[in-house]
């Protein structure tokens, strides 16, 4: 597509996504007001406006949004190509996606079906009087979950990727043997070194980074002083596009809030509290079967962690309002799935009575709390961490559970991940092929979760600064390889899946940035 053509559609887009929103109105309002102003001239009426909207502050707010959008939207659109093209371009990769969310559908009709309740009803009038008294210690409750469990693991999905062929692709005409040792078997482009160090230069041994002590070259204290220093420059001057270049060498610990909320332009005005106590209400109201999925993942998984446990409140709270908030639908615009659809009054196969289920269109699944839980360590505000974590999951998250050819997308995760092993540690991988281990089984459940509950808090948010700051989750893939190349030799040593199980269980003790820029800048080609 012309340049031109595509700049305009772009900035087409933006503007009739952003004319609808509510900081479209504060502008206006915000400009309405300034006319009552001396200093505004009839005859300089665009340009005195356009000063007065920058100086108070508006001007920023408008490029953070805009930001935010770029972020976030369809690439300009093709005139001939339909809709699901630009969800997943891939029509094998679309009928795979299809195909799971049925199998997921079914397992939760299933489910309802066998234990006799209900998708969603309408708490009696004392549940949700006891509900709101208690909204604040939900933790407290032990209510009898024997009976759910999880709608799907994360081992249940990676099957279906290993599953996963291109009818196109004759594999026959591969002429290296090692697309044949993994077992993702999709012919997608992913990164190897030379290409991710050109991406990711900002890492290089030689530049100061926030979580390293001793490996840079310039002396740590010095570093970080100036780095702070100009963190709080970002932070004060509110610009979505510095706080993100400047996450990519880390985010110092008590500007991290502040800097996250910013890359997201996670905004949390008087709209967005009231929006979240309108979603607690919406929980109140009523009671939906994927709560009990939701109170079983959590006390399955964050509970159960020497880390989060203390956040189970926040979590139930968070992750509640979550499916509820039907904002959250304006992402599957980009996102290879589809919103699961249910039928009211039994009326199966009546589109008419088909509504989305659960309303965000999203079905929680084993570990998916884990998505929430370090961002508890940020946040003590409900209404900021939940707008944040919408924002994380719109931008990132979503893609660790859904088949696609994005480059940020599970599957080109655990393919880049098992392409850099067989390139560069491939006695290793041979090795663990030979006493029947396939790494990616061993590091696939760190990878769907973005390594949250493996790592230490520390280190994780580490991780998660160069998520943003990068805007990509590739770096996840990084690390999983990272950290088979430096427990390598004790992998070597193993025979049995059980013992390379127990040579990869603790993961805590790892610092994240050594091992990423060791691996990528250090490593021979």
């Amino acid at each position: 597509m012309d340049e031109g053509i595509e700049l305009s559609l772009t900035i087409a887009q933006i503007i009739q996504r952003l004319r609808g929103s509510h900081l479209h109105s504060q502008i206006e309002r915000q400009a309405k007001e300034c006319l009552h102003q001396p200093d505004v001239k009839l005859e300089s009426l665009k340009e005195d406006v356009r000063s007065f909207l920058k100086i108070s502050g508006w001007e920023r707010k408008l490029q953070n949004a805009v930001y935010r959008e770029l972020h976030i939207q369809l690439p300009p659109r093709h005139p001939p190509a339909p809709p699901e093209h630009l969800k997943e371009p891939l029509a094998y990769m679309r009928k795979a996606q299809a195909s799971w969310e049925k199998r997921v559908l079914k397992s939760l009709n299933s489910m309802s079906t066998e234990l006799g309740v209900p998708l969603a009803h309408m708490r009696p009038a004392a549940e949700q009087k006891e509900l709101t008294n208690k909204w604040n210690e939900m933790g407290t409750d032990e209510p009898d979950l024997s009976r759910f469990r999880p709608v799907y693991a994360p081992k249940d999905f990676l099957e279906v990727l290993i599953g996963l062929r291109n009818p196109n692709h004759d594999s026959s005409e591969d002429i290296s043997a090692r697309s044949h040792w993994g077992l993702i078997q999709v012919p997608l482009n992913v990164r190897d070194i030379p290409h991710l160090r050109d991406a990711y230069s900002e890492l290089n041994l030689t530049n100061g980074q926030m979580g390293i002590d001793d490996h840079a070259l310039i002396h740590p204290d010095l570093f970080e002083n100036e780095y702070v220093q100009i963190g709080k420059k970002v932070v004060m001057e509110e610009d979505s596009a510095a706080a993100q270049q400047y996450s990519r060498q880390g985010c110092p610990t008590g500007l991290r809030a502040d800097l996250w909320a910013l890359v997201l332009n996670a905004t949390n005005q008087p709209q967005d509290v009231m929006h979240y106590e309108q979603l607690k209400a919406g929980v109140i109201q009523h009671n939906l079967l994927v709560d009990n999925l939701i109170y079983k993942d959590v006390k399955l998984t964050a509970s159960n962690d020497d880390y989060y446990f203390v956040f189970e409140d926040f979590l139930y709270q968070v992750l509640l309002c979550f499916s509820r908030d039907t904002a959250v639908l304006e992402h599957f615009k980009y996102n290879s799935a589809t919103p699961p659809k249910s039928y009211i009054q039994g009326k199966v196969g009546d589109e008419e009575c088909a509504v989305v289920y659960p309303p965000n269109g999203v079905i929680p699944f084993h570990g998916f709390s884990m998505y929430v839980a370090p961002l508890c360590f940020l946040y003590n505000e409900p209404s900021k961490l939940y707008n944040v974590f919408r924002e994380m999951y719109i931008r990132y998250f979503f893609r660790l559970h859904s088949i696609s050819s994005h480059p940020s997308g599970i599957l080109s995760l655990c393919l880049q991940f098992e392409r850099l092993l067989q390139t560069h540690l491939p006695q290793l991988f041979y090795h663990l092929r030979q006493i029947g281990v396939q790494p990616l089984r061993l590091a696939f459940k760190w990878m769907v979760r973005a390594f949250s509950g493996y790592l230490s808090t520390d280190q994780l948010l580490l991780l998660w600064d160069r998520i943003l700051g990068y805007d990509s989750l590739e770096v996840v893939a990084v690390l999983a390889a990272a950290v088979f190349a430096f427990r390598a030799e004790n992998l070597m040593e193993v025979t049995s899946l059980a013992s390379a199980e127990a040579v990869l269980a603790d993961l805590s003790t790892l610092k994240v940035m050594p091992l990423i820029q060791v691996f990528l800048f250090a490593t021979a080609m």
